[in-house]
């Protein structure tokens, strides 16, 4: 029973409770919905709204690039100087250079300079030991005694033989007087013959007298006949004489040429025995040297022993430089045409070459012309063997224009240029290359100057494409 009223009493205050709550229930519920209501105005403002906004940018943005045209970068080429600088690479070499060779084989018996030495011409440079080409020449000079002597004596021979010409045509003319003197008297030996055989016949003079007079005729005609077959004899001899004469001045041709050919053969000896004095060609430096005293030396050129060749000698007072031209610069180099060398250990100082002459003919595996370039080295600064720098200052009637390089495009159909059109429109023109100057380059091409290229073109660029171009400030290419 008291169970019973002890929870009949807490009934009763929980009812209290329950009722003090419900009479509190109404304000507690506007403060809730009131605090959602912040929470959810607070998310709108921080997330949702943002992004509403964004959206709506993005729009607007997308908005414009399907409404407005793209936007290119253009300038203008300008024209190029009037005049260019071609600067060409090359090596100073000796106006002359050679190596020397002996020309007798030997042992160098004596040398007299080294290298780095400056010689003068026909300055002796060293002695070779030639005891075969001594030889040669006490041989070729006996020789020589030899013919002068066969040739005195063919002279002494000649002589000889034509004073018996001389002999054998004086025995011919007295045989020719004797002749003459018979046929006289044979002719009176006739007349008086006749004579006394008339008389006889008169009976005035005595038939042996008559016959006397007849035996002197027949011995008359008889003295004639002799004379005349002597006359034929001395022709003969003089024939043989002449003959003889005419053999000996044959044999005397044969000798003086032998001489001739024996003297040729001294005179060539004793060159070559000269040739022991090894004489400087003309005026330079030795820059090589590659024997030494002792040494087994051989002539010529051709010999394949490492000591064929003595000394290399070069010319320094005058220098020059070979270079080779591109195909593009060829017809802006000329003869007589000057040019700056330069030195890249002498900064300071600048050579003027002169160019002296050029190969005229392009070579097929490089395209270039070979060029020789002439300078004077009066107080030999230079020296053969440097590097230089050869700059040629050519002008031009006609100079090209100036690309800047970032305007050229590069595909299958060439290189290319982009130009906005008056109706801003795109459109591709290729173009020729000239020289190329690194951040621009040269046109060879048919280019209008006012032309409004595109800087660094993209593939996206099509032909006929409007655009909106900007021009760039000149200084910009």
């Amino acid at each position: 029973m008291h169970n019973q009223e002890v929870t009949k009493a807490d009934n009763s205050d929980l009812a209290k409770t329950i009722d003090s709550q419900e009479k509190k229930s109404p304000f507690v519920s506007m403060r809730i919905i009131a605090g959602i209501g912040f929470i959810v105005t607070g998310l709108l403002a921080v997330g949702i709204i943002p992004r509403l906004y964004r959206q709506s940018e993005l729009n607007a943005f997308a908005k414009s690039v399907t409404t407005e045209l793209p936007t290119v970068n253009v300038v203008h080429p300008k024209l190029a100087a009037n005049s260019t600088e071609l600067v060409l690479p090359g090596s100073v070499q000796g106006d002359k250079e050679v190596t020397i060779y002996s020309r007798s084989d030997g042992y160098l018996q004596e040398r007299f300079v080294d290298i780095g030495d400056r010689v003068n011409a026909r300055q002796l440079l060293a002695t070779v030991s030639t005891p075969d080409a001594d030889q040669n020449v006490h041989q070729s000079f006996a020789d020589l005694a030899k013919a002068k002597a066969t040739l005195a004596q063919g002279k002494a021979d000649l002589a000889q033989r034509e004073s018996s010409v001389s002999q054998a045509k004086a025995n011919l003319k007295a045989v020719e007087a004797q002749l003459t003197q018979a046929e006289v008297n044979l002719k009176l030996a006739k007349k008086t013959w006749l004579r006394w055989q008339t008389l006889e016949k008169q009976g005035a003079v005595t038939k042996q007298a008559a016959d006397e007079y007849e035996t002197a005729y027949y011995a008359g005609i008889a003295n004639v006949q002799t004379i005349r077959a002597q006359l034929v004899a001395a022709n003969d001899n003089v024939k043989t004489a002449v003959a003889a004469v005419s053999s000996q001045q044959s044999n005397i041709s044969s000798l003086v040429a032998s001489v001739a050919s024996s003297k040729a053969n001294d005179k060539r000896l004793r060159v070559v025995q000269s040739f022991k004095r090894i004489l400087a060609p003309f005026t330079g430096i030795i820059t090589a040297r590659n024997v030494d005293t002792g040494a087994l030396i051989s002539a010529g050129s051709n010999s394949n022993s490492t000591n064929s060749w003595l000394f290399k000698i070069a010319e320094t007072d005058s220098l020059r430089i070979h270079i080779n031209v591109p195909q593009n610069s060829v017809a802006s180099i000329h003869q007589g045409q000057l040019a700056q060398v330069h030195i890249r250990e002498l900064p300071a100082r600048t050579f003027t070459g002169l160019v002296t002459r050029t190969a005229d003919s392009l070579d097929s595996s490089t395209n270039t012309l070979l060029t020789e370039i002439q300078v004077q080295n009066p107080d030999n600064v230079l020296r053969p063997g440097m590097y230089a720098e050869v700059t040629f200052t050519a002008k031009r009637p006609h100079p090209p224009l100036l690309l800047p390089a970032n305007t050229l495009l590069v595909n299958a159909l060439g290189t290319q240029v982009a130009i906005v059109t008056p109706e801003n429109k795109v459109h591709f023109q290729k173009v020729d290359l000239g020289r190329d100057y690194g951040s621009q380059v040269e046109v060879t091409s048919d280019l209008n100057q006012d032309a409004a290229l595109i800087t660094n073109p993209t593939s996206d660029l099509v032909e006929g494409t409007k655009v909106k171009a900007l021009v760039g400030k000149s200084g910009e290419h």
